[in-house]
C-alpha cells in the first residue's frame, strides 16, 4: 500500500514547473487514488494526462493495483484550499454557515490566516424608515468555521 504523503510529494514535484496547485489527494476504499489540481485559468485535460503519466513513471510499481484518477477541482464544488478562495476574489460565492444559513455574496478577500470576507446584501432597519433597507455588509469567516464556500454558477 502506497502512502498518501509519497503521492503528494510526487504531485508537488510535478506542480513546481507550472502555475497549478494541489487541491486534494484522496485514497478511496475501492483502490482508487483521486488527485485534484487547479489553476487560476482552469485545468487542461492534457495537463491532467501529463501528470498521470509522470506519476506512473515516478511511482511505478508503488501504485500497485490502484486506479489513478487525475482531474480538476470541479466548478461549483466547495473550496478545499486557500488558493481557490484567492482565485475567486471578486466573484459570486455561496457560503453555508455552520448554523445551516446559506448566504450568497461577492468574495471580497482571502488571507493567509485562512480567513475570507464576503460582501452580502442584508435587510436592516434604518432610523426614519418604515421598511427594512437592503445594505451591503461584509461578513468575515474562518475557512474552518463554515460548512462550505463555493463559486456560485450564474447563468444570467
Amino acid at each position: 500500500m502506497i502512502d498518501k504523503n509519497v503521492i503528494k510529494t510526487a504531485v508537488e514535484e510535478w506542480l513546481e514547473k507550472g502555475e497549478y496547485y494541489l487541491v486534494d489527494v484522496e485514497m478511496t476504499g475501492d483502490d482508487r487514488i483521486v488527485i485534484e489540481i487547479d489553476h487560476a485559468d482552469g485545468v487542461w485535460i492534457e495537463d491532467c494526462a501529463e501528470l498521470s503519466r509522470f506519476l506512473q513513471e515516478k511511482l511505478g510499481e508503488e501504485l500497485g493495483d490502484y486506479e489513478l484518477e487525475v482531474g480538476s477541482a470541479g466548478i461549483g464544488q466547495p473550496f478545499k484550499v486557500l488558493q481557490q478562495y484567492k482565485n475567486h476574489i471578486g466573484k459570486e460565492v455561496e457560503v453555508l454557515q455552520n448554523d445551516g444559513i446559506k448566504l450568497q455574496g461577492i468574495l471580497k478577500s482571502a488571507s493567509d490566516d485562512n480567513t475570507f470576507v464576503v460582501t452580502v446584501k442584508e435587510k436592516q432597519h434604518q432610523e426614519g424608515k418604515k421598511r427594512p433597507v437592503l445594505v451591503e455588509v461584509d461578513k468575515t469567516y474562518k475557512t474552518t468555521d463554515v460548512k462550505y464556500c463555493k463559486y456560485q454558477l450564474n447563468f444570467k
